[in-house]
């Protein structure tokens, strides 16, 4: 009697102190999402905490993160956000430090790591790295992208008509375009040694006009994308066949590997008259950990696993992100995703990870999609009037 009183005595105990944690995830591919519910169950099972999946969209995270977390309301992690919204969240006073629980961090890519860390502290765990590249079909285009800018207009022009185009791109999508800004000079905030000056914003200079007149010849000079065109579509035409090249990023690869396309991935050719090559921005994506939690310990040791090789190795072969473990690039270096897309992350330009991030994206998005309604438009003027929008967001 006394041995089972004993036993049912540890088994309350356990499920006393077992936690139910939660996690905000805006993954919605199928693939990615049975992923998380696999490792959600694998870490139920080793440590007896339940795991609570909720579907969050991409762009409420952050402002739903911050008004909910003080009041205890909000999730025990974020899977995942990028480091353009690190330095909001982590001034916000939302987002927990992880060193103290992080004794180790050799397999972590360093710069996915400096991506994470604001102010000199890890405010994350970097999940997978990724930019932007130009995925091809080699049914349409055997001889793969030419590496000249003349001579990509001519592939994408002779591959465009009869309901096919040769290359598409949102024209309107200021992240999706980033690596023209760079190439010829234009930034968002100016950086010296590392250090950023929010204080100069380079997206109104003399190379952001040219980037913006760029993307509008993409249009009307070379009628290459007309108007209508977003990702998605840009995507459809592609997993149908009809489309010779894609701009897009690893978040598309699962969705093109299932269309069956022979595929390769090359970088985007440097555009004419620019001082410097394409050079897309690089993202970071990384577990958070909300700083209002009661469970935090068992929050970092479930953020640990899913940024571990193994389950990174898993996340790469159900969506096709770059991982952020260097062991887990070395088990994909045969994949041509990893390597292809692993090029142009390193010619790429890290995004900001300061706060005032969030000040930029709304009006320089706003003046990408108006420089690329009509032909010709003032782009000093567009530009001019995003900067200052900017400015006087900036605190």
């Amino acid at each position: 009697m006394k041995k089972a009183l004993m036993v049912l005595s540890l088994a309350l105990m356990g499920n006393a102190t077992a936690a139910t944690l939660t996690v905000w995830s805006h993954y919605n591919d199928a693939a990615e999402v049975a992923w998380l519910k696999a490792q959600a169950a694998a870490y139920t099972k080793a440590s007896g905490n339940a795991v609570n999946i909720v579907s969050v969209p991409f762009d409420q995270i952050p402002d739903k993160f911050i008004q909910s977390a003080p009041k205890g309301q909000g999730p025990d992690l974020v899977m995942t956000l990028p480091q353009d919204r690190l330095g909001q969240l982590a001034a916000s006073g939302v987002i927990e430090p992880l060193d103290k629980y992080v004794t180790s961090k050799t397999d972590l890519d360093k710069s996915a790591l400096s991506a994470m860390t604001y102010n000199g502290k890890l405010f994350g765990l970097p999940m997978f790295a990724e930019s932007v590249a130009i995925v091809y079909n080699k049914k349409l285009l055997p001889g793969g992208v030419p590496t000249s800018w003349d001579g990509f207009i001519k592939a994408a022009q002779a591959n465009t008509g009869n309901g096919k185009f040769g290359f598409l791109v949102d024209l309107s999508n200021a992240y999706m375009n980033y690596g023209i800004f760079s190439a010829y000079g234009s930034y968002v905030f100016k950086n010296t040694g590392g250090t950023l000056n929010v204080k100069d914003v380079g997206l109104a200079n003399a190379g952001a006009d040219k980037a913006v007149s760029l993307l509008n010849d993409l249009r009307y000079k070379y009628n290459l994308i007309p108007e209508g065109v977003d990702g998605g579509v840009a995507k459809s035409a592609f997993t149908d066949g009809r489309l010779a090249m894609l701009m897009t990023g690893p978040w598309d690869m699962g969705d093109i590997k299932k269309a069956g396309i022979d595929y390769g991935i090359a970088s985007l050719p440097t555009p004419p008259g620019a001082s410097a090559k394409w050079s897309p921005f690089v993202g970071v994506q990384g577990v958070m950990l909300n700083a209002y939690g009661k469970n935090k310990a068992a929050a970092a040791t479930l953020a640990k696993a899913l940024v571990s090789s193994s389950a990174q190795v898993a996340f790469n072969k159900a969506g096709g992100r770059i991982p952020a473990s260097i062991s887990a690039r070395v088990q994909l270096k045969a994949d041509p995703v990893v390597a292809g897309f692993g090029r142009s992350i390193l010619v790429g330009t890290p995004m900001p990870n300061v706060p005032q991030m969030s000040a930029v994206w709304g009006p320089w998005s706003n003046a990408v999609a108006q420089s690329v309604q009509k032909a010709n438009p003032s782009y000093g003027t567009i530009l001019d009037s995003a900067v200052k929008e900017i400015n006087g967001n900036i605190k």
